[in-house]
């Protein structure tokens, strides 16, 4: 039962990579506005995920060691490579739906690594027990709703059209099938399995919030609009550390 249990929570998990569908009724005009506002949000998500969540669940796992440390440079680092090759590959011609900024790709990576631990927290808390399977489960739809609206946000903004960038964020979410059936095969109860994990897709999300959304951010630099920018950042954050309440 718990393979039952833990393969349908993280198949409702997945469905919420089409949650970006819900701008899917806007003109292209108003999805402009829509996207200026969830670019912002995005930011602060990917900001308040990894110092507000990633992090600390990495350290309460095993303490602030060197390993978690390295982990995080490690994330930084591999992320910047990632975006030289992928930048290398596709930014020799303008930004277009068949030549998307590498900023959505990197978006899209992060989230593969983000979706694959949470297909792991998923997987390990069935193990221990339904009821703990259950609340984790909750706990990372209301993770995940924002969190893909921004991502589908960022695919768009950075050149992908909207089915695409639905398509793509979906399959992005299938990712924690992996994560999830790596727990199951190896029926990990309580390994620390995520202590370089964590860090590492840290890493990542700070430096894809860093070094791609908030120099995008910048460019606009009308008052008012950045005033929605300085709010949206906030709000992001804010519910990241809004999560917490439902996580625990």
């Amino acid at each position: 039962m718990v393979w039952l249990y833990t393969m349908i929570a993280v198949f409702i998990v997945s469905l919420i990579g089409f949650a970006g569908a819900l701008t899917l009724p806007f003109n292209d005009a108003t999805l402009r506005k829509i996207v200026f506002f969830l670019v912002s949000f995005s930011t602060g998500a990917l900001f308040g995920d990894a110092f507000i969540h990633l992090l600390p669940e990495a350290v309460e796992k095993s303490g602030f060691t060197l390993e978690v440390s390295l982990s995080l440079l490690a994330g930084i680092i591999v992320f910047f490579v990632l975006e030289k090759l992928i930048f290398w590959r596709h930014c020799h011609v303008e930004i277009s739906p068949d030549h998307p900024h590498p900023f959505a790709w990197m978006n899209l990576i992060g989230d593969c690594l983000h979706n694959s631990i949470d297909g792991m927290v998923i997987a390990g808390s069935f193990l221990a027990s339904p009821a703990l399977g259950l609340a984790t489960t909750l706990a990372v739809v209301f993770h995940e709703i924002p969190q893909e609206i921004g991502n589908y946000a960022v695919c768009v903004h950075g050149g992908f059209d909207r089915v695409r960038a639905l398509l793509l964020n979906f399959g992005a979410q299938l990712t924690a099938f992996i994560g999830a059936l790596i727990i199951l095969l190896l029926n990990f109860k309580g390994a620390n399995v995520t202590t370089y994990l964590l860090p590492f897709t840290a890493g990542g999300f700070i430096y894809i919030a860093g070094t791609d959304l908030m120099p995008e951010l910048k460019k606009e630099t009308e008052l008012m609009h950045t005033l929605v920018q300085f709010i949206s950042i906030l709000t992001g954050i804010a519910l990241m550390l809004l999560l917490l309440y439902f996580e625990h």
